[in-house]
């Protein structure tokens, strides 16, 4: 076994020759040790983030639930649950998962940084979530990330941020050096180590958006322009995470990605070489100028569409060419599919908005659940290498066809809607539906956002069952 000595960042990894008998290997090992352990504390971040984002979703579906939302102070409780509630379920939740994979992406080094990473992040979700409750401030529906202006929230906001910026470092400086030589293991590295250099640059965009701001700005129009930036490049980081999550799962349910390592590594780069759009629009323009938004925007379109088509049409297809899966594989296979379903209805979406309503979350709602649905699965797969049971049965397979259901009709509801003039962001009395057809749109919308809710807790519920299981006794449980 040869050990590359071409020069990158981080530490060397075995290169293992390719079997063509038996395909392209798409899979990782999780290593043993402080590194496992590491990634175990991230899973549990991850999982309080989901279960904190799902007590505010209740109440955020139950204020724009034609019939329900009158029981409620609407107006003000919606604005403040919906901030933490997307927070904690794409912000954090997918910061946390990320923390996974980098740990066991990563070398032995610097252990210590990662755990004063978790527990930083950890420290910030939880202000962020007081906050909603104990001098919470007006609440702010910036894209990216909203907030609570208040001295609670942008505090745990910034310890956060600083939890993140720990992450990232190390993870910088502990990752694997690749060399020239890649299996289908070196592609998914490359894929997470992509996802970090995305990270990095979404920090730097957000420091240099508040030291370039204007300082007349205040409000929403302030945190809008500081967050753009940075907010874009983290799409390319949740979209390489996903990308990597889907090629481990379809080799995970015992299909064959038709695809080659080097192609991969290409899709991969392809994503990443959009990111350094990001520098190029803070040098070119103005922050706070209409040019300044639009490159960014049109950088996200294309980076993304050109990685995301070809690896998604590989995966439908390996899925459809793969032999009848297995009781512990069948998980995962509803959760890729899912997943893969999603997303392509949220890029479909996109593609038809115009104007201010509610397609544009129908839109947003559509990808992040996409991406959320393959870590869901990636977190199923990795549970038995992290120390805990495998899922299986007929809830671990019915979750993510549950949610991703829930979500579906969510989303449907929400275009339809969108197609009477629904406006995004407002509640109760505020959203003006005028005809019968509004009030049906919005109840399909509610609907599916609580099959989507009881979706979401199974998965808590099924992991934390797994979670409760010894190491020993989940390693004596496979024949």
């Amino acid at each position: 076994m040869s050990i590359s000595t071409t020069p990158s960042f981080g530490h060397a990894v075995p290169a293992r020759p390719m079997l063509a008998q038996r395909g392209i290997d798409y899979t990782l090992a999780v290593p043993d040790g402080a590194r496992r352990a590491l990634a175990r504390g991230w899973l549990w971040l991850a999982l309080l983030a989901l279960i904190g984002s799902g007590l505010f979703s209740v109440l955020l579906v139950l204020s724009r639930t034609p019939g329900l939302n009158q029981f409620l102070a609407v107006a003000d409780f919606f604005h403040v649950a919906l901030v933490v509630h997307v927070d904690l379920s794409v912000l954090v939740w997918f910061i946390a998962i990320a923390g996974l994979l980098w740990s066991v992406n990563s070398s032995p080094r610097g252990i210590a940084w990662g755990w004063s990473a978790l527990w930083l992040c950890a420290a910030g979700a939880a202000l962020m979530a007081l906050a909603a409750f104990i001098g919470r401030g007006d609440a702010i529906m910036a894209n990216y990330i909203p907030v609570l202006d208040g001295p609670l929230f942008i505090a745990g906001l910034l310890v956060f941020a600083a939890g993140v910026g720990v992450l990232v470092l190390r993870s910088l400086l502990t990752a694997p050096q690749l060399g020239l030589a890649f299996d289908g293991s070196g592609a998914l590295r490359f894929g997470l180590n992509a996802g970090v250099v995305s990270a990095a640059v979404a920090l730097l965009a957000f420091a240099w958006s508040f030291i370039a701001l204007p300082t007349s700005l205040v409000g929403k129009a302030y945190y809008e322009i500081l967050f753009w930036g940075g907010g874009h490049a983290l799409q390319f980081t949740w979209t390489l995470l996903m990308l990597v999550a889907w090629l481990w799962l379809t080799q995970a349910c015992g299909a064959r990605v038709p695809l080659s390592p080097r192609v991969t590594l290409l899709m991969f780069l392809l994503a990443l070489a959009c990111v350094f759009v990001t520098p190029l629009a803070y040098v070119a323009h103005d922050v706070a100028s209409v040019e300044h938004r639009a490159l960014l925007t049109w950088a996200m379109r294309f980076g993304g569409g050109v990685s995301i088509v070809p690896l998604s049409l590989a995966v439908v297809f390996a899925l459809h060419s793969a032999p009848r899966a297995d009781a512990q594989a069948q998980p995962l296979r509803a959760a890729l599919l899912s997943s893969v379903l999603l997303f392509a209805a949220g890029g479909v979406i996109g593609l038809f908005i115009s104007g201010s309503n509610v397609r544009i979350p129908a839109h947003y709602h559509g990808c992040i659940v996409g991406v959320t649905l393959a870590l869901m699965g990636l977190v199923y797969h990795l549970l038995p290498q992290l120390g805990y049971r495998a899922p299986s049965g007929a809830l671990a397979t019915w979750q993510p066809r549950l949610y991703g259901a829930g979500q579906l009709m969510h989303i449907v509801g929400l275009v339809w809607s969108g197609g009477y003039g629904v406006q995004r962001k407002v509640a109760g009395a505020e959203q003006v539906l005028r005809s019968g057809a509004e009030v049906a749109g919005m109840g399909l919308m509610g609907l599916g956002g609580l099959v989507a809710i009881i979706g979401g807790l199974l998965f808590v519920l099924v992991v934390i069952r797994a979670l409760r299981q010894p190491a020993l006794r989940a390693a004596t449980a496979c024949p």
